[in-house]
Parts: structure tokens; C-alpha cells; sequence
């Protein structure tokens, strides 16, 4: 297994399952029904939004993956819709699915030569850091959401 299928496969398992950590975003959405992914804790941010940020991400560096110039912005990072039915909540989770999908199969196509390259500008590292630094942004908020849908999921059913 080459450098970027090694990426890939890390990368499907943060979504899909697989990891070592045993946690994937897909298994932990699934049962979270679009009232508590919406429901927001002050000051923290709604799993919902947790998901539109981490995709936002996935969105930008498959664009530059595309030959599109990285546009993304921090400050409309977490500028996610506003979800009003189960049928807008099960949109966006697959919608997610997709693009995660797709991106892994990005990855793959990378050239191993490409990975050391400078990404889009040499402030940002290479293409391999900032792949490493998208799984490992989405970790990250994988922890969040976790936490946030025991304390909202608890909340629920007292």
C-alpha cells in the first residue's frame, strides 16, 4: 500500500469505521435525529454545525484536489444552513457521506511525488500534511460531537 492509499484508508475510516479508535462519524450520527443535531449548548457549537465545519474543509481541499484555487475561509467555517426536518438532516448526512467517499478516492489519485509539493502556497506545507491535518482537524471534532450528543442524549431522556 502506497503513501496516499495509506491516507485514504485513515481518512474512510474516520467516516466509515476501521480505526483503532473504534469511534466513526458515521456510527455516531445515526442516531441523532435532526432536533438534537441542531440543538445548541451555549457557547458551544451544534453537532449540525460541527458537521457543515468539518465538511467545509473536506469541500476546500477537494476543490484544490480538482485544480481549483483553496478559497475557504475560517470565518464562514461554521456559517452552516439552518435544518428544519428529519428529511434536511438525512440530506446533509449523506451529502457528507458522499463527499468524504469521493475525496478518499482523491486521495488515492494523488501522486506519491505531489504529497512533498507545496499546497497551493508554501505557508500551508504539502499536500501530505495538510491531508494528515484534515484527519486529524476531523478527530478533533469527532471528540466534540461525541461529547455533545451524551450530554444532549442524557438531557433527552431525563
Amino acid at each position: 500500500m502506497n503513501v496516499t492509499e495509506q491516507l485514504a484508508k485513515h481518512f474512510r475510516e474516520f467516516y466509515f469505521g476501521g480505526n483503532w479508535t473504534a469511534v466513526n462519524l458515521k456510527d455516531t450520527l445515526a442516531d441523532v435525529d435532526w432536533q438534537i443535531a441542531t440543538k445548541q449548548i451555549a457557547p458551544f457549537h451544534s453537532i449540525a454545525t460541527l458537521v457543515f465545519h468539518i465538511n467545509y474543509y473536506i469541500t476546500a481541499v477537494s476543490k484544490v484536489l480538482n485544480g481549483g484555487p483553496l478559497d475557504a475561509k475560517d470565518k464562514f467555517s461554521f456559517d452552516s444552513p439552518p435544518i428544519q426536518s428529519h428529511d434536511e438532516w438525512e440530506s446533509i448526512k449523506e451529502k457528507t457521506w458522499r463527499d468524504a467517499e469521493s475525496f478518499a478516492n482523491q486521495i488515492e489519485q494523488i501522486p506519491d511525488d505531489l504529497l512533498w509539493k507545496n499546497f497551493t502556497d508554501e505557508k500551508y506545507g504539502n499536500y501530505c500534511r495538510n491531508i494528515q491535518g484534515i484527519i486529524e482537524h476531523c478527530h478533533y471534532h469527532l471528540g466534540q460531537i461525541v461529547l455533545l450528543k451524551k450530554i444532549l442524549m442524557s438531557a433527552n431522556q431525563t
